[in-house]
């Protein structure tokens, strides 16, 4: 089975804050939305609270060990591998956080979507470490931010070797 991740992810590694997202990166936004769109996608349940809702035209499946959540218009399963079954279906669902998922996911995700972007930033939720010489680059598109506040990112897709 294919199984991608897709991540966006500071030079530090960090992933968010206070269970939110530390930037604002429209692109990366659309990338997200043009990636995963017509798949399943897997998520923790502090993933699926911090959108707040089931994103369109994706199957959402949601993992937690809380059998009193809820989780309206997504599956609800309490492990990665009953989201990893309910995916079967799929030629590529995507693992889209958070950072436990992403640690748990690794061993067996196919393919990444890395999101990198090049400055530092202060948050509590890190992207697991990873022996890039396990992974084939097969594609990168670097994107300048303009303005004070900007910074330089790059969209990397990567292959398992």
């Amino acid at each position: 089975m294919k199984l991608a991740l897709i991540a966006a992810l500071a030079k530090n590694r960090v992933i968010g804050k206070d269970n939110q997202l530390i930037w604002h990166l429209p692109e990366d936004l659309k990338h997200f939305k043009k990636l995963t769109t017509g798949h399943h996608i897997i998520m923790g349940r502090k993933t699926f609270e911090s959108i707040g809702k089931p994103l369109p035209n994706r199957v959402n499946i949601v993992i937690s060990r809380n059998e009193t959540f809820s989780a309206p218009g997504a599956f609800l399963v309490s492990s990665l591998d009953q989201a990893l079954q309910k995916a079967r279906p799929d030629s590529l669902p995507f693992i889209v956080g958070g950072a436990m998922i992403y640690k748990e996911a690794l061993k067996y995700v196919t393919d990444m979507y890395l999101t990198i972007i090049d400055k530092d930033f202060d948050g509590d939720a890190y992207f697991p470490k990873f022996k890039e010489e396990d992974w084939a680059m097969l594609s990168e598109s670097k994107h300048t931010k303009e303005g004070p506040d900007g910074f330089d990112y790059r969209f990397v897709h990567y292959q398992k070797k």
